[in-house]
C-alpha cells in the first residue's frame, strides 16, 4: 500500500485550507501519477469500495446505486458506512478525500425517516405569468433542507436539481416525467432556485460558470442532469432520441442549465438519450464546444450509470471494446465516469490508452483538474466526516412542515364540489392510494423504483382525513369498496384515491395510461350512488374517460406528494385555497400524443395552466 504524507512532515501546499484553490489544485496534479489520476476520474458503487478501491488504488467517487443502502438505512448506518470509506481514501499515498454522492431527488429520499418532498413535477404547478411562478422561494427551501439532510449523513453531492424539459410530456407514456418541473421552458428556468438552495447563493461577482459551494457543513454539491435533450426523445422513449434542430436543441432543453451554470452548480451529468442519433455521452460538440465552451462550465462533467457502456452495446456486455467506450467518452469531455463495478478493468484501460496516445494527457489533466477543483471547493478536504450534531435534522419537524406546505401548493382541482365539509355523520374512504406511503411516495424512494407500503414515516391520505374531520364524522376506509358498503353506507361523499404503481426511469415507460388497478371501474362505482372527490396520484397525466368526468363531482392532481399527507388534507377541506396549476398538458387520450401546448391541433382533457379559474388564461 502507498504511504501517506507523514504527520511530522510539513504540509505540502494542496492541504493548506487557505491556499487559492488554482494554487491547491496544480499543486496536487502535479504530484500525482498516470494511475492516480485515472483512478479520480471513476465513481464506484458503495459494494465495491473496498480497502484496495479506495486505500490502494485511490478511487476519486463512490455512490449508491438505486436501492442500494447500508444496514436499516438509518441516518446512523449512513454515516458510519461513509466516514469507513473516508477513513481509507485518506490513508492513500496522498491523502485525496472521497466526493460521495446520492439521488437526493425529492429529499433524502434513500435514508428511512428523512423527509420526502414532492417530485418535481407537483413542484412544478403554477399560476399565470402575471402572478408569478409556483414558488422559486419554496424551491429554494426544498433545496436547503435536502442539503441538511445529506449533509447530516456525511454525503458531500446530490445528483439534483433535474432540469429537463418535458417538452415530452406530449407523451406522457415516458417513465420520468415526475422527474421535471413542467414542459414550458420559463417555468423550468424560474425554479432552478432549487440549485441555489443545495449549494448556496454564490456572490454577485462570482465568476461564471466556476463551481460554488456557501457552506462546508450546511450545504452540497448540486448537479444539474441530464444534459441535454432527455426530455425530448422521440415517442416518449426513454434514453431515446431527440431530433431537433440545435435551435431548438439550445431554446427549449439547454435555458435552465444557463441559469444553473449562473448559479455555480458544481457538476452536470450527461443524459443517456441521443440527439439526432449521437449519444450524448459521447458528443464532444454538445459537452465540450458547448457546455465547457460556450456556456462557460468550469465543474466536471460526470456520466449517468454505466452511461458510456452503451456507446458500443451489444459488444460491451461480452466484455471487449470496453477500452472503446472509454476513449469514446472521455475525448468527447467526460469527467468522470460512473462506472460503476468495473474499477479496475476501467483503471487498466485508461491508462493504456494514455500510454497508447489514444487519450491525450492534456485531456486526462483538464478533467482532473475540473474534479479536484469541486473537491477543493467542497471542503472535503478539510471536513471529510460526518457531523454527529446534524443527525437530529434528518426529517425533523421543520422540515416535515416544509413538505406540508410544498404539497398543499402543488394541488390542482376540477369543478367547486370542494371544501368538503368536516362536520357529517359518515363518509367513505377508498382505493389504492388512499393509505399507502409508498404509492404516495412513487419512485426514487428507500428503493429505486419505490415500492407499496409502509417504507418510510410519514401521513398517508386517509390517516390526514381522519385528523381533519369532526370527532363525530365516523370514516370508513375499504381499499375497494364492496357494493354492500356503497349501497348501505349513508355516506355524506366518498373521496376515491387511485394512481399509479411506483417506477423509475425505463420501467415507467407506459404505451397504456389508463388507470391502475382498475381504478376507473371503481370510481364510476361509487360515484353512481354516492357524491365523490377523485384524487390521482401519479407522476403524468392519465387516461379520465368522459364517463367518469360526468359522473364525479370534483377532480384533484394530487401528483406524487410524499410523506406528508396533511397537505393534500389543508385543501380538500379548505384551510388553505388551492393554488397549483397544472405543469404539463392532461391529455384525453393516448391516440393524440404527443400534445404538447402550441400544437395545431392543441385539444387537450385540460390545458396546461389549468386548475383555478381566476388564474386561467
Amino acid at each position: 500500500m502507498a504511504t501517506a504524507v507523514a504527520q511530522g512532515d510539513a504540509l505540502p501546499p494542496y492541504k493548506d485550507a487557505s491556499a487559492p484553490v488554482e494554487a491547491r489544485v496544480r499543486d496536487l496534479l502535479a504530484r500525482m501519477t498516470l494511475r492516480e489520476k485515472a483512478a479520480q476520474m471513476a465513481q464506484i458503487e458503495r459494494t465495491v469500495a473496498s480497502a484496495r478501491a479506495l486505500a490502494e488504488l485511490g478511487a476519486g467517487s463512490v455512490l449508491n446505486g438505486g436501492g442500494s443502502a447500508p444496514g436499516d438505512r438509518s441516518p446512523a448506518c449512513w454515516t458510519g458506512m461513509i466516514d469507513g470509506m473516508q477513513r481509507l481514501a485518506l490513508s492513500s499515498r496522498l491523502g485525496v478525500p472521497i466526493l460521495y454522492g446520492t439521488d437526493a431527488v425529492h429529499g433524502h429520499n434513500n435514508v428511512y425517516g428523512a423527509t420526502v418532498f414532492p417530485h418535481n413535477v407537483g413542484l412544478g404547478t403554477w399560476r399565470r405569468r402575471s402572478i408569478g411562478s409556483m414558488d422559486p422561494e419554496l424551491l429554494r427551501k426544498i433545496g436547503e433542507a435536502t442539503a441538511l439532510e445529506v449533509r447530516a449523513t456525511g454525503i458531500h453531492w446530490t445528483f439534483a436539481p433535474c432540469v429537463a424539459v418535458t417538452e415530452v410530456c406530449r407523451d406522457p407514456r415516458w417513465g420520468r416525467c415526475y422527474e421535471s418541473y413542467s414542459e414550458d421552458p420559463e417555468m423550468v428556468r424560474s425554479l432552478t432556485t432549487s440549485a441555489t438552495g443545495l449549494q448556496g447563493q454564490p456572490p454577485a461577482d462570482h465568476p461564471h460558470g466556476y463551481p460554488f459551494l456557501a457552506s462546508v457543513r450546511e450545504k452540497v454539491l448540486a448537479c444539474a442532469k441530464h444534459f441535454v435533450g432527455d426530455g425530448g426523445t422521440d415517442s416518449g422513449i426513454n434514453e431515446g432520441n431527440t431530433i431537433c434542430s440545435y435551435n431548438d436543441l439550445e431554446n427549449i432543453h439547454m435555458a435552465p442549465y444557463l441559469d444553473c451554470i449562473a448559479q455555480g452548480v458544481a457538476t452536470v451529468m450527461a443524459s443517456h438519450s441521443q440527439w439526432n442519433g449521437e449519444r450524448l455521452h459521447s458528443c464532444r460538440y454538445l459537452l465540450t464546444d458547448v457546455l465547457k465552451g460556450k456556456l462557460g462550465f468550469k465543474g466536471f462533467v460526470i456520466s449517468d450509470w454505466e452511461g458510456i457502456d452503451k456507446l458500443c452495446a451489444p459488444r460491451v456486455a461480452q466484455g471487449s471494446d470496453y477500452w472503446y467506450c472509454i476513449k469514446q467518452s472521455f475525448n468527447a469531455g467526460m469527467d468522470m465516469i460512473m462506472i460503476p463495478y468495473r474499477f479496475e478493468e476501467f483503471l487498466e484501460d485508461l491508462v493504456f490508452l494514455v500510454e497508447a496516445g489514444e487519450i491525450p494527457m492534456s485531456r486526462i489533466d483538464d478533467a482532473v483538474e475540473r474534479i479536484l477543483r469541486v473537491k477543493f471547493i467542497s471542503g472535503v478536504f478539510e471536513h471529510p466526516f460526518s457531523d454527529p450534531s446534524l443527525l437530529d435534522i434528518v426529517g425533523c419537524k421543520e422540515h416535515q412542515l416544509l413538505a406540508h406546505e410544498a404539497v398543499r401548493k402543488s394541488m390542482n382541482q376540477k369543478e367547486p364540489f370542494l371544501p368538503l365539509a368536516t362536520n357529517v355523520k359518515r363518509i367513505l374512504v377508498t382505493g389504492t392510494h388512499a393509505d399507502d406511503i409508498g404509492l404516495q411516495c412513487g419512485g426514487w424512494t428507500i428503493g429505486w423504483n419505490g415500492e407499496s407500503g409502509k417504507i418510510t414515516p410519514g401521513t398517508s391520505i386517509l390517516e390526514a382525513i381522519k385528523e381533519s374531520v369532526g370527532v363525530q364524522t365516523e370514516v370508513v376506509y375499504e381499499a375497494c369498496a364492496t357494493e354492500a358498503t356503497i349501497a348501505t353506507g349513508q355516506f355524506s361523499y366518498a373521496v376515491v384515491v387511485v394512481g399509479e404503481v411506483p417506477y423509475a426511469e425505463t420501467v415507467g415507460d407506459r404505451t397504456d395510461l389508463s388507470i391502475p388497478f382498475n381504478g376507473s371501474d371503481l370510481i364510476t362505482h361509487v360515484a353512481s350512488t354516492i357524491p365523490t372527490l377523485v384524487i390521482v396520484v401519479s407522476g403524468r397525466s392519465l387516461d379520465i374517460e368522459t364517463q367518469v368526468l360526468e359522473t364525479i363531482d370534483a377532480l384533484v392532481a394530487a401528483w406524487l406528494p410524499g410523506t406528508e399527507g396533511m397537505g393534500i388534507a389543508d385543501c380538500l377541506f379548505g384551510h388553505h385555497d388551492f393554488v397549483g396549476t397544472l405543469p404539463v398538458t392532461w391529455h384525453r387520450s393516448v391516440d393524440q400524443l404527443p400534445l404538447n401546448a402550441g400544437d395545431a391541433n392543441y385539444d387537450p382533457l385540460f390545458p396546461v395552466g389549468y386548475g383555478l379559474k381566476m388564474f386561467e388564461k
